[in-house]
């Protein structure tokens, strides 16, 4: 995403106009307009301003992906019977169609026995619950894989 898409992207998800922008940072609308187009930069001082407008870090300012807010805002949002309701493994497989495969090819049970013990130990060595234990375990196991490109 081009910085001039971000910058567009953290004002509009502020629910500012660019007049609203320009008029608290002492510019034109028109330079709030160059910005958002690529047609110029903010100096650092102007980007900080921005940032601190958006209630975004200057990273977060000059990374801001308007998806990745909405998701993130849809799953904080999402009330808990609701995400109960959901089956996981069925709407991941089809992005990822190797969990609706894998239980007819994998013979489960020596995984499951080897896994068990690990939620036990995690369970008695920090005194997790049943469901810390297993996001523990899924965010171990999910560092351990390297994205494919």
């Amino acid at each position: 995403m081009q910085i001039g898409n971000q910058l567009f992207a953290a004002r509009k998800s502020s629910g500012l106009s660019q007049e609203q922008v320009a008029a608290k940072l002492g510019v034109s609308r028109q330079t709030v307009s160059k910005w958002e187009t690529d047609e110029s930069l903010p100096d650092i001082y102007q980007a900080k301003r921005l940032a601190n407008l958006y209630h975004l870090t200057l990273d977060e300012l000059t990374t801001f992906d308007a998806d990745v807010d909405a998701l993130e805002e849809a799953i904080t949002q999402t009330p808990a019977e609701t995400v109960a309701k959901v089956d996981w493994t069925a709407l991941w497989a089809k992005q990822y169609p190797i969990l609706a495969s894998y239980p007819a090819e994998v013979a489960t049970a020596k995984y499951t026995a080897a896994l068990e013990d690990l939620l036990r130990d995690l369970q008695s060595t920090y005194h997790y619950s049943d469901q810390d234990a297993g996001l523990v375990l899924k965010d171990i196991l999910g560092k351990l894989i390297v994205p494919e490109a």
